[in-house]
């Protein structure tokens, strides 16, 4: 806004008078500034479940269990899933053994329903290949525990570590 004086003269003296003139003169500068992000290919285990075969007796049938759990990779990047023996001695990749003390449960774990694909850790061997879309894409675990002499009553547990190569 502009302030303008205006002088006058009078027989008594100079006299000043201010007034405002609204002025729309008023100037605007513009530029412009890039975003960027830089995605990287990338898988995670989004999520996973404990595969529980319940509660049984004598094992002198197979039981079954399944649990699922979530793998998350950038779009259009190619992946595979193994998992390992699991953390009891003496476990290996084609029978995985539950512990409590020095007990043992043998147990298989499969990537098909029909429980006949092994599921193991050896890329292009025995794991679950697949291809990230961006989104968490659920996979299934089919679990048996075969027929065998049953030991002492009590809580067996194992642990498993699911790995994503891409």
């Amino acid at each position: 806004m502009q302030i303008r004086l205006i002088a006058l003269t009078c027989t008594s003296g100079l006299l000043l008078l201010a007034g405002l003139a609204g002025s729309a003169n008023a100037s605007t500068a513009t530029s412009t500034f890039n975003a960027t992000l830089t995605l990287q290919t990338s898988c995670q285990v989004a999520s996973n479940n404990t595969l529980s075969f319940g509660t049984q007796g004598v094992l002198s049938a197979s039981t079954d269990a399944t649990t699922t759990f979530n793998v998350q990779c950038t779009n259009t990047t190619p992946y595979n899933v193994g998992l390992n023996a699991g953390t009891t001695s003496g476990g290996t990749i084609s029978t995985r053994l539950l512990t409590s003390g020095s007990d043992t449960v043998a147990y298989k774990l499969f990537s098909d329903s029909a429980h006949t694909t092994n599921w193991g850790n050896t890329v292009g061997t025995d794991t679950v290949a697949g291809t990230g879309n961006g989104a968490q894409q659920t996979l299934t675990i089919y679990g048996r525990v075969p027929a065998q002499t049953t030991p002492a009553p009590a809580t067996y547990n194992d642990t498993v570590t699911v790995t994503v190569t891409y």
